[in-house]
């Protein structure tokens, strides 16, 4: 399970350099005309030129179970121009690789969330340098207070490099908030897991604690720290704008789903 978590993981956290390379094959020439969304046993449907879409390596049928979903990717297939071009189809890419996991990935999907959580982004704090500090305490410790409140639960924060253990209880309980949820929230979930480094954030955001601004500010004090000493890098700014594509994606996919 951890191999086959491995490899979905790849596909759904590694946009810039997966769309990098995508611009660097040669790409196929646009083969359809129409695209269309329409009702399936199961939810939505998407067609090219009246025929089912399937996944690209196991040839699954895509259906998604609610519309929105289906709509944005017919709209990606549907701004492809003379050559088919999947970096720029974020979340084509993403419902792909949600579909192609199948159901039996859920229970490792769950794990990974809270495995993230164990050692999360929030816990881990600088001592100093002062402003550093203050921003760390400004994004983080309030995303803390409401995730404490809302779950009934208690973290450890510390100030030592080495692993921190959370309470067995809080990650029990994180791993009951997470039974139930359906393959694509999760999907979705993983994916914002990996690209903010923060479980608790993910689930700030799924449960309405934080919005999509504030959990996107809140993974990226160190690194808007480091910029602000030493200034931006032009390939660090490139990466940043293709994860902050796929971390759009999929907030859009768990705002349709909680919608």
């Amino acid at each position: 399970m951890r191999d086959q978590l491995d490899d979905i993981q790849k596909h759904l956290n590694d946009g810039y350099g997966r769309a990098q390379h995508l611009n660097k094959v040669e790409l196929p020439k646009r083969f359809y005309k129409d695209v269309a969304v329409a009702p399936v046993d199961g939810g939505f449907g998407l067609t090219l030129d009246g025929r089912p879409v399937k996944t690209p390596g196991l040839k699954i049928p895509v259906v998604v179970p609610v519309a929105p979903i289906a709509t944005a990717m017919a709209g990606e297939w549907a701004a492809q121009g003379e050559f088919i071009n999947p970096g720029t189809m974020p979340m084509v890419r993403l419902i792909n690789s949600g579909v192609e996991s199948g159901e039996t990935i859920i229970p490792a999907f769950r794990a990974e969330i809270v495995k993230f959580a164990a050692g999360d982004l929030l816990l881990y704090r600088a001592d100093s340098p002062q402003p550093l500090v203050a921003a760390q305490e400004a994004h983080w410790d309030g995303a803390l207070v409401r995730l404490a409140r809302h779950f009934g639960v208690s973290f450890q924060p510390t100030f030592a490099i080495q692993h921190q253990p959370q309470p067995q209880a809080t990650l029990d309980r994180l791993a009951e908030v997470l039974e139930g949820e359906q393959l694509l929230t999760l999907t979705a979930m993983v994916s914002m897991t990996g690209l903010t480094g923060s479980g608790l954030l993910t689930l700030g955001f799924w449960h309405k604690l934080l919005d999509a601004d504030a959990v996107w500010a809140a993974a990226h004090v160190d690194e808007d720290f480091q910029i602000s000493q030493w200034g931006e890098d032009e390939e660090a700014v490139a990466r940043r704008a293709m994860r902050r594509v796929e971390f759009d994606t999929a907030v859009a996919v768990l705002e349709a789903m909680r919608a």
